[in-house]
């Protein structure tokens, strides 16, 4: 081939690697580049140091990020003025409660049962009816007993002449053994006829009285006063002596509760049982919120059940308007005395946490501090306070949720109304007090982050 033909004319220096055609950095040039890196991440990390890290000089107002929607937001020290409601402490009586589950037992629940055998030829009540003690439930077929009456009568008599017979020649046998014309054998065997007769004539009394009451068992009446229950035997039905339920008989007026109390409530209870004072029990339904009758403790059992460490307890209740009704299920309590002129706190103020039970006490009229207080009886909204508080002092009862030991509040309640009285939700304050708090929180933010917050609230809105 050709020596000047292109092809020839590439040479073995175009094919040299690029590391042969250039020259490589000395090492000298690449330290100086690394150091020149270091040097820039120091001052870096030096600049934010001291404008993001540093602690800000006192005095400074601290900017929070954003709150909720549309960034609203402000600093500790800028935050505003939390709305609360307040109750004043005051004086009052406080009665001490004992409370226990409870049964209403009927003091008399009796299924009627016939003491004879027949058939059921008459119902005499209807279900439901209410009866008094006597009167007429129901008539067994009783003319088999008249029968049979009638036939331990006529035995009677029979006896009754034997007896008499008997008796006359016992008297005839005496005076002849007077005149020695009989001898004493058949004077003795007289008078033990006699005596058999008696016992004879005796046995057939007996059948007749028996027959009687039998026929009186024919009658069943009421042996308590009630309410009766449904019926569970149909009239023309053979009833059995002793084994057929005819009706219940339930007593209503009065009727008792019995109910539980934890046997460390049992030495309060017996002494005041044993003052002789007439203890008030009120009955209140299962969700444990309505009075359904008021009575007195009637007794208490004599030994505690060491299974559930409990002792039993009876209260008696008039229950004229029937507001009990047997085996029902109540809430019993028991007042066995009145603490009074005790300083009472809403329940709704008590909060508990670290600091153990406490309330946020009112200092002057738009400051809270954190209270620890000790906690004596409580009844229902109030609660007797032991220690912590006094006569007077005013607690926030609503709002608790926001406050902190020494947070500016402001009141929306007076706390005029009763301790325990539910306060005023803050999701009701009114417009002008939400617009109120967003002029506070501008007033403590930044210029600029004011403005941002001006600008974002037609959007949040």
């Amino acid at each position: 081939m050709n020596e000047n033909s292109p092809i020839r004319t590439e040479t073995a220096r175009d094919y040299a690697p690029p590391s042969e055609t250039r020259a490589a950095p000395t090492r000298g040039g690449r330290g100086w580049l690394w150091f020149v890196l270091l040097l820039i991440l120091a001052g870096g990390g030096y600049y934010g140091y001291r404008h993001y890290l540093a602690q800000k000089p006192e005095g400074t107002t601290e900017t929070a990020g954003p709150r909720g929607k549309g960034g609203r937001g402000s600093g500790r020290h800028g935050e505003p003025a939390q709305a609360v409601g307040i109750a004043t402490i005051a004086a009052g009586d406080v009665p001490i409660v004992l409370g226990g589950l409870g049964t209403v037992t009927p003091l008399a629940n009796v299924t009627v049962r016939s003491q004879i055998s027949g058939y059921l030829m008459e119902v005499g009540f209807r279900e439901g009816q209410m009866v008094k003690k006597g009167d007429f439930l129901a008539q067994i077929d009783s003319r088999i007993y008249e029968a049979q009456l009638a036939q331990y009568q006529g035995q009677l008599m029979r006896d009754q002449a034997l007896l008499q017979n008997s008796k006359l020649d016992l008297a005839r046998f005496q005076r002849l053994a007077q005149q020695d014309s009989i001898s004493k054998q058949n004077v003795d065997t007289q008078g033990a006829l006699v005596k058999q007769n008696e016992g004879t004539v005796a046995a057939d009394q007996a059948l007749v009285d028996q027959q009687k009451l039998n026929i009186t068992y024919t009658r069943i009446v009421s042996p308590v006063a009630g309410r009766v229950g449904l019926r569970q035997v149909d009239q023309g039905n053979y009833i059995t002596a002793a084994s057929t339920s005819l009706v219940v008989v339930t007593q209503l007026n009065p009727i008792s509760v019995v109910f539980t109390l934890p046997e460390d409530d049992v030495a309060q209870v017996m002494r005041r049982v044993r003052t002789g004072d007439r203890l008030t029990v009120s009955a209140y339904d299962r969700g444990d919120t309505t009075v359904l009758a008021t009575g007195t403790l009637d007794t208490v059992d004599n030994q505690i059940d060491t299974t559930t460490g409990t002792v039993r307890l009876r209260a008696l209740f008039d229950n004229t308007d029937d507001a009990l009704f047997p085996n029902q299920f109540v809430n019993a309590k028991l007042t066995v005395d009145t603490v009074r002129n005790a300083p009472i706190v809403p329940t709704a103020a008590i909060l508990r946490g670290t600091p153990g039970t406490y309330v946020y006490l009112l200092q002057g009229d738009d400051k809270v501090v954190v209270r620890p207080i000790t906690l004596g009886e409580a009844d229902g909204a109030r609660t007797v306070v032991k220690a912590g508080l006094g006569v007077g002092d005013r607690v926030v009862v609503d709002g608790t949720d926001r406050l902190r030991d020494g947070a500016s509040v402001r009141i929306t309640d007076d706390g005029t109304r009763p301790p325990g009285a539910a306060g005023p939700k803050l999701e009701d304050a009114k417009p002008e007090d939400a617009k109120a708090e967003a002029a506070k929180a501008d007033a403590v933010a930044p210029e600029g982050q004011t403005r941002e917050r001006r600008r974002q609230r037609p959007a949040a809105q």
